[in-house]
């Protein structure tokens, strides 16, 4: 078990812990809560992790080398934040296809772009951001960060030349 796992298991046993000291049903109604949860998010886990592992086994290499590899260049960034930009998602399937994608071969600029993209521009994320925070703080904030992920992309693809 890793160190971000161990702290996350600990955390979750402490605030059980002090939710049982509290009392008055607490610890069993954030049992509860947690389990709808996951049952609502199981089904897409686990199409996330099946799609993570199908495109890491279904594109041929050559094929992401061509579009992401870093002789793509500035292509290879926004092809990488394009895809990072429409691909849902949450971190335990995007970083494993992207891991699988720059194993591969994408570069590190790429990658990093999707990476960036994936944060900041989710096409997924913007109607909820729409319905609970507001329109034009939704839109002001993609506008803002719109230049983002292709500058990250491209200084990662100029850094990663310096560095080697």
């Amino acid at each position: 078990m890793d160190t971000v796992t161990m702290v996350m298991v600990g955390l979750a046993v402490a605030l059980l812990i002090y939710a049982l000291i509290r009392g008055g049903g607490l610890a069993n109604d954030g049992v509860k809560l947690a389990g709808k949860t996951l049952l609502n998010a199981l089904p897409l886990l686990l199409a996330g992790f099946l799609i993570g592992g199908l495109v890491q086994v279904l594109l041929p290499p050559e094929l992401i080398q061509a579009w992401l590899g870093k002789e793509a260049g500035v292509k290879g960034v926004l092809i990488g934040c394009l895809a990072g930009g429409l691909i849902p998602g949450s971190p335990y399937v995007i970083f494993p296809v992207v891991g699988g994608l720059y194993r591969a071969g994408a570069g590190v600029g790429a990658v990093v772009g999707f990476v960036s993209a994936w944060s900041l521009w989710s096409a997924s994320r913007f109607p909820m951001e729409i319905a609970l925070i507001d329109t034009k703080v939704a839109v002001l904030r993609y506008v803002i960060t719109f230049v983002v992920p292709p500058v990250a992309g491209l200084l990662a693809n100029g850094l990663a030349r310096v560095v080697g």
